[in-house]
């Protein structure tokens, strides 16, 4: 065990680094009590295509504000609800057939991915806690997954140190440089459908490993200090 318990934001499809977190923690708990937090993993996830990094957005209703006009980005994580109105849903999974068609095992895992994304799950915490879960069962992570029980704690809170709990909220964020994985000993590279192309692209979405690796993903999310 690396991590006693691990803190996480909700994520869309998260990194590989995220999962690799979940992989070496002894329980995670995701943060629901939060205000929104736009350009974040809680809406976006990174893929490769053939004409490179791709970003895939779930949109939210803003029309979800209060009574005094706030925003819905105003409003906490867990009570925003997914925007059904756009066609995200149909552009997501085009991309996704787009760049990972031809990958190993994207025929035997997307059937359970999509099953999830046709449910119509209204509310985006719900959804993403329900993909995260089912992502770890592919990959065959048995750590704990709970929410939070909604009362906000700030970052660099003595609560987190004195309930030994390591805080990735912030830290696993697309505009900012992460070294999670080196710091894991996990910074190995992995065959993927665009490498012969581009070469290989590190910490994309974890659909990315799971097409391309399968069962064997897990080994990239374990570290040997864990096992």
């Amino acid at each position: 065990m690396i991590f006693e318990t691990s803190l996480l934001s909700t994520a869309y499809f998260p990194p590989i680094e995220y999962f690799a977190v979940i992989a070496n923690s002894a329980k995670v708990e995701i943060e629901s009590g939060e205000m929104y937090q736009k350009q974040s993993y809680r809406t976006r996830c990174h893929i490769n295509g053939a004409n490179g990094l791709l970003v895939l957005t779930l949109p939210v209703l803003r029309s979800a504000a209060k009574e005094d006009g706030a925003s819905s980005h105003k409003l906490p994580t867990s009570e925003l609800k997914i925007d059904y109105s756009k066609p995200w849903l149909l552009q997501h999974k085009r991309a996704l057939e787009a760049a990972y068609m031809s990958s190993p095992f994207f025929e035997y895992y997307m059937d359970d991915i999509y099953e999830i994304l046709d449910s119509g799950e209204e509310s985006l915490l719900a959804l993403n806690t329900r993909l995260t879960r089912k992502i770890c069962e592919l990959t065959g992570i048995g750590t704990p997954i709970t929410l939070t029980d909604g009362n906000f704690i700030l970052p660099g809170a003595e609560e987190l140190t004195a309930r030994n709990i390591s805080d990735f909220r912030e830290s696993i964020h697309p505009k900012r440089e992460s070294h999670l994985l080196e710091r894991l000993k996990l910074e190995k590279p992995y065959w993927q459908v665009f490498t012969n192309k581009q070469g290989f692209v590190p910490n994309l979405t974890i659909l990315d490993l799971l097409f391309n690796e399968g069962p064997n993903a897990i080994s990239f999310l374990e570290s040997e200090s864990y096992r």
